[in-house]
């Protein structure tokens, strides 16, 4: 027969013997304190750790050539949607490429704002020095 004793309902229970729980409260508080080490390390509550439901944004510019892209991807600049996107494209076909950033102000729905939103994702225009396509 197993070694144990019977409880009040006929059941055999077994537990662990005195000497055995000191040990096993001796091993629990090693993983506690591990955790608590890896945490710390970690950076606790001041960093180092990602709110997967928050997580931080990534800087990506997104660039293109004023004189390829075509409708889809104008219109996925800031404040460009998809029939400014037609226009932009319509005044290339018709007047031909653009020369200068400015020239963008020729399209009808394209202000001083639009430009200033347009001008970090707009790659420069061939022909131009590096100095006229700055960001104003």
């Amino acid at each position: 027969m197993d070694k144990g004793f019977l409880n009040h309902e006929g059941i055999v229970e077994h537990h662990l013997p005195r000497r055995a729980q000191p040990v096993i409260a001796l091993v629990v508080a090693a993983c506690l304190a591990g955790m608590a080490a890896w945490y710390v390390a970690a950076g606790g509550l001041h960093g180092g750790l990602v709110d997967h439901d928050a997580p931080p944004a990534v800087p990506l510019r997104f660039t293109v050539d004023l004189n390829s892209a075509g409708t889809v991807e104008l219109s996925q600049l800031p404040g460009v949607g998809p029939a400014l996107a037609r226009r932009l494209v319509d005044h290339r076909d018709i007047h031909g490429p653009f020369q200068t950033p400015e020239s963008l102000l020729d399209v009808p729905g394209v202000g001083e704002a639009t430009l200033a939103r347009l001008r970090p994702h707009l790659r420069p225009l061939p022909g131009l020095s590096p100095q006229s396509e700055l960001p104003r």
